[in-house]
């Protein structure tokens, strides 16, 4: 059979090659100037490719719509990537959180790996090239047109991701594809995304990361959405790194009035936290809080948590009081930022949204409203946390669209 595989990202290179692998003629349209251009700008340029946890880690990471992925996942699972990238000749090696990256610490090797595996299947790859329209004969695939030029294929699996990050290609236009062949489409948010916070202090410590801290969301009636212990960032609008981005794929939606509170010390209870705090400033009484209590925090942090506790860096150690005490456990324990909203789209790792799964066969990929079009990537309406998950849809996905198109129509 024809096969056109329309993106070239992680999500098409895989049901590319599956399907070449199964003995189709293959041909990958992408629009940019070379594969995988999103794929080079993961992990900040190093790829972390999927994450070595065991299946139920897996579901557990995925926040929309898990069930949908059974049959992709069992079909190809994270070990089933790092083999395909290994016997590429690209080693891999895991880090904390199980988060597996490139042992060269490169994104570039797992492109040039891929797109290796691609060309020795024998897919005719055509970059710089974009499908305007698909086509369709009654209720099945007929065809592709690139400019004004119809070309016939049997099967059509439609990888071209979402609207984040639409420097590198995502820009909607499998999901106006979707639309047009009369499928629903949950529109596309922003997730994994950096927030904004009424809090301008953050600005103040731009760029200081916070490691082994535990983060904690709670949405605009009070209810705890999100907690987990790890790392963030500050920036000079809010907050980003891995826990806030984490925490942003459940408050996409409506992220403005959530409060987010930052446990600095999770390894201490506040009886021990409050001792300690004692112990410092007894042993420091002649220094001001600022400096009695410095290797407490980064200097930067101290200075906004005193002031947060409502007590002055300058005034003399010895005269803490209880309530103080106390007022800086709590801080320390919880403190607070009010999140305004989130940044725009483009600068988005994912995007929650797409084709609705209820119109997607999760055996094959394959549309239930038009024959022989699939899905895969972020395009469907699934998404996961950091660390290497979103990744594994995509690759789990497509590899299950490019296995289940049939080798007889």
């Amino acid at each position: 059979m024809r096969v056109a595989v329309i993106g070239g990202g992680a999500a098409g290179q895989l049901a590319a090659i599956k399907a070449a692998e199964r003995g189709h003629a293959v041909t990958l349209f992408e629009q940019n100037e070379k594969l995988g251009k999103k794929l080079f700008i993961t992990g900040k340029g190093r790829c972390n490719l999927t994450n070595a946890c065991d299946r139920d880690g897996f579901f557990r990471h995925v926040v929309r719509n898990p069930r949908f992925l059974y049959s992709a996942y069992a079909n190809f699972d994270s070990a089933a990537i790092v083999e395909l990238v290994e016997s590429a000749g690209v080693p891999t090696k895991v880090e904390r959180g199980q988060r597996v990256f490139p042992a060269s610490d490169k994104s570039s090797d797992v492109l040039k790996a891929l797109e290796r595996t691609v060309r020795k299947s024998g897919v005719d790859v055509r970059l710089n090239t974009r499908v305007s329209e698909i086509l369709t004969n009654g209720e099945c695939v007929s065809g592709v047109r690139v400019g004004e030029t119809v070309e016939p294929f049997d099967a059509v699996i439609l990888a071209t991701g979402g609207l984040s990050y639409p420097s590198t290609g995502s820009t909607g236009d499998g999901l106006r594809f979707a639309v047009k062949l009369g499928h629903t489409v949950t529109p596309p948010v922003g997730s994994l995304i950096p927030l904004e916070t009424e809090e301008r202090w953050c600005a103040e410590l731009s760029g200081l990361t916070l490691k082994n801290v535990t983060l904690t969301a709670y949405d605009g009636r009070g209810r705890e959405v999100y907690s987990e212990l790890g790392e963030m960032l500050f920036t000079h609008f809010g907050v980003s790194g891995p826990l806030v981005l984490s925490a942003s794929a459940l408050i996409a939606e409506n992220p403005a009035g959530t409060v987010l509170s930052i446990d600095l010390k999770p390894g201490l209870s506040e009886e021990q936290l409050d001792a300690r705090l004692l112990r410092d400033l007894s042993a420091n009484a002649k220094k001001t809080f600022g400096g009695a209590l410095y290797g407490l925090l980064p200097q930067r942090l101290l200075g906004i948590v005193l002031e947060a506790a409502g007590i002055d860096a300058q005034a003399p150690a010895g005269n803490c009081s209880k309530a103080q005490r106390r007022a800086l456990v709590e801080t320390l324990k919880g403190l607070k930022l009010h999140v305004t909203g989130a940044r725009p789209i483009a600068e988005a790792i994912i995007t929650r949204g797409g084709v609705k799964v209820s119109e997607v066969n999760p055996s094959t990929m394959e549309s239930k409203k038009v024959k022989q079009l699939y899905f895969a990537g972020e395009m469907l309406d699934v998404d996961a946390f950091t660390g290497g998950f979103n990744l594994q849809i995509a690759w789990s996905t497509g590899a299950l669209a490019g296995n289940s198109i049939p080798t007889e129509v």
